[in-house]
């Protein structure tokens, strides 16, 4: 715990078997008082890899996609009882050192949710970013800087956290169960209000480091620009079914099917 609220590590898995271990063993135990990781029907052994670990294991029985496996992630963690939610991607390509800086940011109710912001630093490009990426991340995040009428650093990086606040309360059963999910995440946040802070995270890429085809990122990114051009609409009042406050949240009670019971 930190300032007695309770850490929740979540790992939304795909294929990692690779990475896993690598990433699982350099997370600072002290300041976690849970992993749960869900495998989103991976065709490799990750899901033994995680029960070797000894962390709470939840599989999908089919694929959910990245939003869907998130979602799993997140009503797992709010049964867990969990003050403090940090996505940590068991590909090894964010650093888990940065843990207990990321979690002391909320824990201390400085900030709703916290990104670890790849361009903070130019540390993207010398961890290997291929450099399509590195300027399409540049353009998207300065169009919904403009349009959204805020200043962070990037919206596309897959390591954040959350307080219990945000995910109790945010309509996240409506948003998409595909990459865009992320996307969908942080519009919503800022549009209900919620503080994000940031800090500097390096990055890897390296073949076993997971990552969506030109095609998908092409298709990622008009849907991020479309999500941004709802949350603009909607702060003039038309009625966007994404940014409704009587929208869906997370059910908690939604049936999950667990592999590994973890330290219990």
């Amino acid at each position: 715990m930190i300032n007695n609220k309770k850490v929740v590590v979540i790992m939304p898995a795909y294929n990692a078997e690779k990475t896993l271990e690598k990433t699982y063993n350099e997370i600072y135990q002290n300041f976690v008082d849970e992993v749960i990781l869900v495998d989103d029907f991976s065709s490799d052994d990750t899901k033994e890899v995680a029960k070797k670990l000894d962390i709470t294991t939840i599989v999908h029985e089919s694929n959910k996609g990245y939003g869907g496996n998130q979602k799993t992630c997140y009503r797992a963690a709010l049964r867990a009882n969990a003050d403090i939610v940090i996505m940590l991607h068991p590909d090894y390509q964010y650093t888990p050192k940065l843990l207990p800086a990321i979690a002391s940011m909320m824990a201390f109710e400085e900030y709703d949710a916290v990104i670890a912001s790849r361009m903070l630093g130019n540390s993207a490009l010398k961890g290997g970013m291929p450099f399509y990426k590195f300027v399409s991340n540049r353009f998207l995040t300065e169009c919904q800087n403009l349009v959204i009428g805020e200043k962070l650093s990037e919206y596309h990086t897959g390591f954040r956290g959350f307080t219990k606040r945000i995910l109790e309360n945010l309509p996240l059963e409506d948003c998409s169960d595909d990459f865009i999910f992320d996307n969908e995440m942080l519009s919503l946040i800022l549009y209900n209000g919620y503080k994000i802070g940031e800090i500097s995270c390096p990055t890897k890429y390296f073949p076993e480091a997971s990552s969506i085809n030109f095609i998908r990122s092409c298709k990622y990114g008009l849907e991020v620009l479309w999500v941004s051009l709802k949350y603009r609409l909607a702060k003039f009042g038309l009625p966007i079914k994404l940014f409704n406050k009587q929208g869906r949240v997370l059910d908690i009670n939604k049936e999950l099917t667990y592999y590994n019971r973890g330290k219990e």
